[in-house]
């Protein structure tokens, strides 16, 4: 009866912690699209249509099932890469102007999440 007893309060203990700390927490949409449009980012960027650069939707196809896609977006916004425009021609993606490594991660997971 004592094992059981141990077993049963170890089982209600990690139950309540799984709930205590989510996984992954629902990215701030409201966040994410003022952080893009302060930097203009809707100039090339719309969720679900080409325009001077994919769409978010697109993106986020680009990097689904990847354990790395959060870091690769938030380089992509911070170091200027060359990228492909749906024109064909390349062009330095332009830096986004914050520091805040949780705006930044917050941006690219709601791009994945589209």
């Amino acid at each position: 009866m004592f094992k059981s007893s141990i077993a049963i309060a170890s089982a209600s203990a990690v139950l309540a912690l799984a709930f205590l700390n989510p996984a992954h927490a629902a990215p701030d949409e409201d966040a994410a699209k003022a952080l893009m449009k302060a930097n203009d980012c809707t100039k090339c960027h719309a969720v679900d249509k080409t325009k001077k650069g994919p769409a978010l939707k697109k993106i986020a196809e680009k990097y689904k099932d990847k354990a790395d896609a959060q870091a690769k977006l938030v380089t992509n916004f911070t170091t200027g890469p060359m990228v492909k425009l749906a024109d064909g021609t390349e062009e330095k993606h332009k830096i986004i102007d914050t520091k805040d490594q949780k705006e930044l991660n917050n941006l690219a997971d709601w791009i994945l999440a589209q």
